[in-house]
């Protein structure tokens, strides 16, 4: 009896904990007999297996992911006073996910798709997490929009295959894309490996200092591997031989002892300069000058620890813009507005409504709040405690001081948009601003791209937008396509 105890912690068990005795074989009745419904050890096992996928993510379903920690570097705390940014030298643990937006988790890595660059800092005040791409910029500007564009990325509803007409369609018919369509098909569409990308938090945020004196601030990590891309051609080729060519490199570089790092940087903008700089600043189709805004050095990221469990961590893993710490706000951004709502709402649904229990999500100093039950709880659920607020029974309550920092709004309610329609200066800037070399890639990854396109009106409209752009970029690309008379 002592010998079985001492072994227990390698005996196999239901998840009840009772020890299975035979796992090779079914309980029958006779040797050659039908299967008994009483061999629960088996229905446990196959009711389990039929449930071991979670959802996969409606956008982001393919990624990798590693963890790591921030080191601060430069003393911000005139900014904001967030606890984790506030002193030189000061670490806090964190976990990050790179992905492909469009594919669904069996597809390739080395697919034209912007990729996700989301980061969780499990900080002393709350996990915070910044959940962003690896451009500066999106493809939409209003939340309203993005589940037609997803659509599009996605397979058409009766072939199951891409279909470039819609993805076309919808670009030509929303000019506020070009800027982020011009990115993606340049060389920077297709990262060499998730170490060799710049990431970004794309939106505009908002730093509160201790003083309550905020700013507006855009969020940028800078490779420190530098930047490498992969042609259209050698990406197909690995694609044909290793479609998970960067979550093993990931892996491997990390495993290795090559950690990945990143130093990030931020643009910070006066509150009042919003009201009158030539871009509305809030746009997520567009950047700010760092002529206008220069980059300002806060800290270093580094990758130096793999997951022990790829599902327990980077699939269960789960992200939203609203998980914001005080020192940190939100800004005007529509499309960030909607991801506040959007984000945690996938996850409520795909992963359960108590998936911030789960030891990859738990923040470090513990919720303290009035949540309870649901599916999955796995903690003590509150116990007996006073489970409603306000009480007089001691309960948590709130700290006003870590209110949210005020702005002052005006206008009438409306469904409308933004004030500036200017969606080509910045596409033809970029693109002039590119070499020969590149710019010949450009045209040719978007001629390439758009060939499959049957109706010859969605080409002509987008091509108009190219040609506004800058009337060369536009002519380029209506020579590769053949098209005359643009």
């Amino acid at each position: 009896m002592t010998k079985n105890l001492d072994n227990s912690k390698n005996n196999l068990t239901t998840d009840a904990g009772a020890p299975i005795g035979d796992n090779q074989n079914s309980m029958t009745a006779g040797s050659g007999g039908p299967v008994l419904i009483q061999d629960v050890a088996l229905l446990e096992k196959l009711a389990h297996f039929n449930r071991e996928r979670v959802p996969e993510r409606v956008v982001h379903a393919k990624g990798a992911g590693a963890h790591g920690y921030f080191e601060v570097t430069n003393d911000l705390a005139r900014y904001t006073k967030a606890d984790f940014l506030g002193e030189v030298g000061k670490r806090t643990d964190l976990f990050a996910r790179f992905s492909t937006v469009a594919g669904e988790s069996g597809s390739s890595d080395t697919l034209r798709d912007p990729r996700g660059f989301a980061v969780k800092f499990y900080t002393e005040e709350g996990n915070y997490d910044l959940v962003g791409n690896n451009t500066p910029i999106f493809f939409i500007r209003d939340a309203i929009k993005f589940p037609d564009f997803i659509h599009t990325q996605k397979r058409d509803p009766q072939t199951h295959l891409k279909n470039h007409n819609a993805i076309w369609d919808f670009w030509s018919l929303s000019p506020e894309s070009l800027h982020q369509v011009t990115i993606l098909m340049s060389d920077r569409g297709i990262p060499a490996t998730l170490r060799h990308m710049h990431g970004f938090g794309s939106h505009t945020f908002k730093w509160t200092n201790a003083e309550g004196e905020s700013v507006w601030v855009k969020y940028h990590f800078k490779t420190e591997q530098g930047i490498q891309n992969l042609t259209s051609e050698v990406a197909q080729t690995i694609d044909g031989s290793n479609p998970d060519h960067h979550t093993e490199d990931l892996f491997n570089s990390i495993e290795a002892g090559d950690y990945p790092a990143w130093t990030l940087k931020v643009q910070i903008m006066p509150l009042e300069d919003a009201a009158n700089y030539r871009f509305n600043p809030f746009d997520v189709t567009k950047v700010w000058s760092q002529k206008d805004y220069p980059l300002i050095e806060v800290g270093r990221m580094v990758l130096d620890r793999n997951p022990n469990n790829y599902f327990a961590e980077v699939e269960q893993v789960t992200f939203t813009p609203g998980n914001i710490v005080p020192g940190i706000d939100f800004s005007p951004d529509k499309l960030l507005q909607g991801r506040l709502f959007a984000y945690g709402d996938a996850h409520r649904h795909r992963v359960g409504a108590n998936s911030h229990l789960l030891p990859i999500n738990r923040p470090k100093n513990e919720a303290n709040n009035y949540h309870r039950d649901g599916a999955m709880r796995s903690d003590s659920n509150g116990g007996s405690s006073v489970y409603y607020e306000p009480n007089s029974l001691g309960g948590p309550t709130e700290t006003p001081a870590n209110k949210q920092a005020s702005f002052a709004i005006s206008g009438m309610a409306d469904s409308v948009a933004y004030d500036d329609d200017d969606h080509y200066t910045q596409a033809g800037d970029l693109y002039r601003l590119l070499p020969e070399d590149e710019k010949t890639r450009l045209v040719a990854n978007i001629v390439g791209h758009m060939m499959p396109v049957a109706d010859e009106a969605i080409k002509r409209r987008q091509i108009a937008h190219f040609v506004k752009a800058d009337p060369e970029y536009g002519a380029r690309i209506a020579a590769g396509l053949g098209i005359e008379n643009v």
